[in-house]
């Protein structure tokens, strides 16, 4: 049994989520899905729930409409115990680098604090930030070349 809420994202966002599936017409047929796959109810539930988290953080930072550009982001001690220097710099070059704005900064942040690890590594930040990006109208560009690093990256590994 896959016991790990990022396993089910990913596999949900393999399955559904690129496709523009709509998840809340078929949640109970989609959870069948899961359960068949492998995925425990639990994890199934939290899943769910952190897309459920995403839409509405979406909504509630939309609305607080962060803008600008040159602000440093101070990360508090529970962020930096969790997102290595590693994941920090890399949410400071995406934003840099014009991929992230402020509003998909805080996103990724809070959607990466909402996973279950102890740690969240490189390889998991990116796909956080592909879930976020695929959310965001306006941002099909930034989530394409987001898109080609993680399959990159994958791609690399899988050799």
């Amino acid at each position: 049994m896959k016991e790990n809420v990022f396993d089910v994202l990913m596999f949900l966002f393999d399955n559904y989520l690129e496709d523009d599936y709509e998840i809340t017409t078929d949640q109970n047929r989609l959870k069948d899905q899961l359960a068949d796959a492998g995925f425990g109810n639990n994890q199934i539930d939290k899943a769910f729930d952190w897309l459920e988290g995403l839409a509405i953080r979406n909504d509630v930072t939309q609305e607080e409409k962060l803008s600008g550009t040159g602000i440093n982001r101070i990360f508090n001690d529970m962020e930096m115990s969790r997102l290595g220097t590693e994941c920090r710099g890399f949410i400071t070059f995406m934003e840099q680098a014009g991929v992230l704005d402020m509003h998909d900064r805080e996103l990724v942040i809070d959607r990466v604090m909402a996973l279950e690890s102890e740690e969240i590594d490189l390889y998991q930040l990116k796909w956080v930030m592909l879930m976020v990006l695929l959310n965001q109208p306006g941002k099909e560009a930034a989530f394409s070349w987001m898109e080609g690093m993680v399959m990159d990256q994958v791609e690399t590994s899988l050799h």
